[in-house]
């Protein structure tokens, strides 16, 4: 098998992939991101027939008929249900590869470090299954600092913390290995469903997940702004049971927000409470990177520089970080370095 990959590898179709529990986003090189689309996939009951994956399957959520149910596949960052996760990355590869592939791709897949082995040889299942030659299941944290144009072969440390949909990753990266790495499985989902259980206990309205993701990222901020934003949402009334509008603003969502932000926050204190000196120093002096879709809620990386301390700086597209460094992950393994860093922003 060795020498067989090594025999293709110059001709076969690298993929970098983040699967993860809101987005799936495929990286495959030479074309770059072709894939960045919502995890849920929409089937017909009894039958388990496919009727929408991604974008479409998405807008299904809550509002199918009783024969179809719209699913999200991965929950907390690792699979839920192997058999609809590998139908979904079947038809992702599908979609930016070939029908008939000459050489099976070589694919490296982000996960969360704290992840079972049994789910760990889930994931690498349902990419074998979805047509991968080879298999290489890395570290979100790893891929995310890859991405982010972090020189992680330096003899430095660097910190990374990647916010995704089920999970936050905090690691510290020296000469390209993991000198300590900690993981939560609280990310944006745990965003939107404080957001919910904020408006139903406050105002009795029942509102559901895409409204709460909606306000999270119109109006959501995790430090105190001088502009006030509101936003008007609609939902069912926990009393009366009938439809009603109401109308909330930014200063309530970060109120929603508080405690898994602060969870994060912690959280990123306990590693760097565990970070070696040396290279807790280097931190002090390059900073925090963050990454993932968590990231970009308004206002966190301020919060977290105050809290901690530490430079804070954001990726330029923290999104797509873990599938643009699993993507280019191999031509890491070979060697291959970049030639610019993210720490150049903050001499510029």
């Amino acid at each position: 098998m060795a020498r067989s990959n090594k025999l293709f590898g110059g001709f076969s179709t690298d993929i970098g992939i983040d699967l993860g529990t809101c987005n799936t986003l495929i990286y495959v090189r030479g074309k770059g991101i072709v894939i960045s689309e919502p995890s849920v996939v929409a089937i017909e009951r009894g039958t388990k027939k496919v009727v929408a994956v991604g974008t479409e399957a998405k807008r299904m959520l809550w509002k199918t008929p009783g024969d179809i149910v719209a699913i999200r596949p991965l929950r907390d960052g690792v699979i839920a249900d192997l058999e609809t996760t590998e139908k979904m990355l079947r038809y992702f590869i599908s979609k930016v590869l070939p029908k008939r592939w000459l050489i099976k791709p070589r694919m490296v897949i982000g996960v969360p470090s704290c992840i079972t082995e049994v789910e760990r040889r889930a994931v690498e299942e349902s990419a074998f299954k979805a047509g991968a030659r080879e298999v290489k299941i890395i570290e979100e944290s790893l891929a995310a600092a890859i991405g982010a144009d972090i020189p992680i072969f330096e003899p430095a440390g660097h910190m990374v913390c990647d916010i995704g949909g089920g999970t936050t990753e905090i690691s510290v990266i020296s000469l390209g290995g993991m000198v300590v790495s900690n993981a939560i499985r609280l990310a944006g989902d745990a965003f939107d469903i404080a957001i919910i259980k904020h408006v139903r206990s406050v105002h009795n309205l029942i509102i559901g997940e895409q409204t709460a993701e909606r306000l999270k990222i119109n109006i959501g901020n995790a430090a105190p702004d001088n502009k006030i934003e509101k936003m008007e949402i609609k939902g069912t009334d926990a009393i009366t049971g009938l439809p009603r509008r109401l109308e909330i603003d930014s200063v309530e969502v970060r109120e929603a927000l508080q405690e898994p932000i602060n969870a994060i926050v912690e959280e990123v204190k306990r590693t760097l409470g565990q970070t070696p000196p040396e290279l807790a120093a280097d931190i002090v002096e390059r900073g925090i990177v963050m990454t993932g879709g968590g990231s970009a809620l308004k206002g966190l990386p301020k919060l977290l520089s105050k809290e901690t301390g530490v430079p804070v700086i954001l990726a330029e597209n923290p999104l797509l970080c873990v599938a643009l460094g699993a993507g280019m992950y191999f031509d890491y393994a070979k060697g291959a370095s970049n030639s610019r860093s993210i720490y150049d922003t903050l001499n510029s």
